[in-house]
């Protein structure tokens, strides 16, 4: 049975707010110079339930309970879309890399600049899946296409230490690493690939 023609005003802010999240998943995007990137996986899934969800919430007719259920959904909803946000929030590089069907696929990775070069870092599996060791690959950074060859190190003192680099330099890193989503020190299948120029 639908409550009367009243939205609670608690229903109307966690609508406003879950759509809001949803949209700066794709909005976050247009800060990055160059190409719009569009979300992909969780995060992308997240944001249009986050939206679908909101615009529910601030429905007026809705079965009597429904927002509540509507709220505990977006929330989880929500979690890989606000990770989303945050991993775009500082420099973000599109690595044009090849998928198991040897199609084209964007890597979107943080990165970081040591004296000898610019670095990554991913699980070892990701970067064998992607060929990514030796490859001529475009890298987009800054605004600007850009030839690069990964070059792919797994002593651990190199890895360690890009790994360090990274969580220094990202906040989404340092947060999702306090609350367990991110590791804060590199596990033993992560790997660092220094992106040499062409």
């Amino acid at each position: 049975m639908p409550d009367d023609n009243k939205n609670p005003w608690g229903y109307t802010i966690a609508g406003i707010l879950f759509i809001t999240i949803g949209l700066s998943v794709f909005t976050i995007r247009l800060a990055h110079a160059g190409p719009y990137v569009m979300p992909q996986g969780a995060g992308f899934v997240g944001a249009l339930a986050a939206i679908v969800i909101g615009g529910f919430l601030l429905w007026k007719n809705k079965p009597r309970f429904s927002g509540w259920i509507a709220i505990a959904l977006a929330t989880v909803a929500s979690l890989p879309a606000i990770y989303s946000i945050g991993g775009e929030a500082q420099e973000v590089i599109s690595l044009y890399a090849l998928d198991a069907e040897d199609g084209t696929i964007d890597l979107r990775l943080w990165i970081v600049d040591r004296e000898d070069g610019a670095w990554v870092g991913m699980g070892r599996e990701k970067a064998v899946r992607h060929k990514l060791d030796g490859a001529r690959l475009e890298m987009l950074r800054d605004g600007k296409m850009v030839c690069v060859t990964p070059i792919l190190y797994e002593d651990r003192t190199t890895v360690r230490e890009i790994h360090a680099m990274k969580v220094q330099k990202y906040k989404t890193a340092q947060i999702a690493g306090a609350v367990g989503l991110y590791p804060l020190q590199a596990s033993p299948s992560t790997v660092a690939l220094r992106l040499d120029p062409c």
